[in-house]
């Protein structure tokens, strides 16, 4: 199970703009990724290449943790995300992330959020 300085690390890995790099130091091999409903991505590398493309298309990307809540293996984080792509429009996501942790890691996340609105 993770301790809140553990998660607290990931979240300032975070919120310095590091998101893949975040993917490699804090998440298992097998660790998977799921957008609300859709079908889960799977495997470590594929979820840092998943996010290197999105960060590509991104001029700016500001993250903030509002709140998280850890609870033995499980972790709850409420994300605030204000994103401005190359083109220069910029959207706002409201999300929470459920995250299960095997260890130190993270083995499973799963988001929730407007996908309208995202």
């Amino acid at each position: 199970m993770p301790t809140r300085a553990r998660v607290d690390e990931f979240i300032a890995v975070v919120e310095s703009g590091d998101h893949a790099g975040a993917i490699e130091r804090y998440y298992t091999e097998d660790a998977s990724m799921q957008e609300n409903t859709s079908p889960p991505r799977i495997g470590r590398d594929g979820l840092v290449a998943f996010e290197r493309g999105i960060l590509a298309q991104m001029k700016e990307v500001r993250s903030k943790a509002l709140v998280s809540v850890v609870e033995g293996d499980y972790v709850m984080i409420h994300w605030n995300f204000d994103m401005t792509d190359l083109a220069g429009k910029t959207r706002h996501v409201d999300e929470i992330a459920m995250q299960e942790w095997h260890g130190d890691r993270i083995f499973r996340e799963r988001f929730f959020y407007n996908a309208a609105k995202a």
